[in-house]
């Protein structure tokens, strides 16, 4: 995972949840959703242990990982890069993924030297490389999403708990120091945003990219397929 620790907190890039929701209409989730499903989205992502979390996968054996209810989520490289995956998906299921986003948590023993951050500061921290976003594109089955359907999202703060094993890794706090296992809070994220209303039955391909450059960050690159296969449900 390529991110930045400064004065600010850890700080991420990824492009790269789980309270129940409705499922979302022809149109995807509703846009008054978005900010809070947003951080849902990075919940999902960080309770999930390094050894079988979505984000490092890089084959989609993991897709299913901690996946429940209406929305299934889909997710990035950690820290930037290129995977294909494939993954069965209940038919049903509105698919909701970042293209390219940032996340900033407050962890005050880690990297902060015991200080703590508010949510405002978190959000100005990571505000340049979401205005650094650019080349953004996906495609369900080779055609061209709905602008209604890829939005610019800025969550609403939201809390996070990692395990002992987390996907920051060994050096996560520098000189050999994990982050600890625990809950963590405020938590900010900022990114563009995709979600895909319930496909038929099947097959299908989705494929997604962005970029994102600033100076506190450099250059970080998302280029992700998920190969599909819609299954049908039966409650009866």
């Amino acid at each position: 995972m390529k991110y930045m620790r400064d004065v600010f907190a850890v700080v991420l890039i990824v492009g790269g949840l789980l309270i129940p929701v409705k499922a979302g209409t022809a149109q995807g989730v509703p846009p008054g959703q978005l900010p809070t499903l947003t951080g849902e989205w990075w919940q999902w992502a960080f309770s999930i242990p390094s050894s079988v979390n979505p984000q490092t996968d890089t084959t989609g054996a993991n897709c299913m990982v901690g996946q429940r209810g209406p929305i299934w989520f889909l997710a990035g490289v950690f820290g930037g890069g290129s995977a294909t995956r494939s993954c069965d998906v209940p038919a049903g299921a509105t698919l909701f993924f970042p293209v390219i986003n940032s996340v900033n948590i407050n962890t005050p023993e880690c990297g902060q030297n015991g200080q703590n951050f508010t949510a405002k500061q978190l959000q100005d921290a990571i505000q340049p490389a979401i205005n650094g976003i650019h080349s953004v594109s996906v495609t369900v089955d080779g055609q061209d999403v709905k602008e209604t359907l890829l939005r610019r999202v800025l969550s609403d703060p939201f809390e996070v708990a990692f395990p002992a094993d987390n996907v920051f890794g060994p050096d996560a706090c520098g000189t050999g120091k994990p982050l600890p296992a625990g809950v963590y809070s405020p938590a900010v994220d900022g990114g563009d945003y995709v979600s895909v209303p319930p496909l038929p039955t099947g097959t299908h391909t989705i494929r997604f990219h962005g970029e994102s450059d600033s100076n506190a960050f450099g250059h970080v690159t998302q280029d992700v397929t998920y190969n599909l296969t819609i299954v049908p449900v039966s409650l009866k």
